[in-house]
C-alpha cells in the first residue's frame, strides 16, 4: 500500500523552499511513499483533497517576527473546517521553519505548527537528531547537521546576503534526514503485515 505525504509549506524569499525541497528528496527515499510538495499561497480544492488524504503532513514556513509568516496563519485558519470535521485526526503531523538570524524565534513558530497539529489530533513527529559540538565560541559550522539544536521540529537559517548557497549544505542534509524519519514514522505506523 503506498502512503500518502505531504509538504505543505510557504516560502516568502525562497529560502523555505529549499528546506521543503530538501525535505521531499528525504521523504522519497521511502519507496512506499508518495511524497508532494503544496505551496499553501497557490491552494486549489484538490490540494486541500490532498492534504484530506494523506497519511502525514510536513507543515513549513519561513518565522517572521517571531511568529509563522502571514500566508501560513491564513492557511491555519482556514483549515480550521477540517478541524471541525475532524479530517486530519490521527494523522502524522512535523514540522519545519527557516529564518535570517540563528535564533529568530524559530522555536515560536515550531510552538504554532504543533500546537495547530495537536488541534487537528495530529501525531506529532520531531527531530531526534543530536546537535552539531563546536570546538571555540564560534558555534557549529554551516556544514554540521542540526547546527541550530532543535528537536521539536526542523530549524534552519539563511542569509539574506547570499541567497545562492542559504540555507547551508548542514541545514539541507539535516532537512533530508527529517524528512526521511518522517516517511519512515509515518510507513511504522501505517503499514499493515510488514
Amino acid at each position: 500500500m503506498k502512503l500518502n505525504l505531504t509538504i505543505a509549506y510557504h516560502s516568502g524569499y525562497g529560502h523555505t523552499a529549499k528546506v521543503a525541497m530538501a525535505v521531499e528528496e528525504g521523504a522519497k527515499k521511502h519507496s512506499n511513499m508518495d511524497v508532494v510538495m503544496i505551496n499553501i499561497a497557490e491552494m486549489q480544492d484538490k490540494d486541500w483533497d490532498r492534504l484530506d488524504n494523506s497519511h502525514a503532513i510536513i507543515f513549513g514556513c519561513p518565522t517572521y517576527m517571531g511568529g509563522v509568516s502571514a500566508k501560513y496563519k491564513e492557511f491555519i485558519d482556514k483549515a480550521s473546517g477540517k478541524w471541525m470535521q475532524q479530517k486530519w485526526k490521527d494523522k502524522v503531523g512535523a514540522g519545519f521553519t527557516n529564518s535570517g538570524s540563528y535564533s529568530g524565534d524559530k522555536l515560536s513558530s515550531l510552538f504554532q505548527l504543533t500546537i495547530n497539529a495537536m488541534q487537528h489530533g495530529m501525531i506529532w513527529v520531531g527531530n531526534s537528531m543530536m546537535p552539531a559540538s563546536a570546538s571555540g565560541i564560534e558555534g557549529p559550522n554551516s556544514n554540521q547537521l542540526n547546527r541550530i539544536g532543535s528537536w521539536l521540529g526542523l530549524a534552519t537559517q539563511s542569509n539574506n546576503e547570499t541567497p545562492d548557497i542559504s540555507p547551508p549544505k548542514g541545514d539541507l542534509e539535516t532537512a533530508k534526514l527529517f524528512g526521511e524519519r518522517v516517511a519512515k514514522i509515518t510507513h511504522q505506523f501505517f503499514a499493515k503485515g510488514d
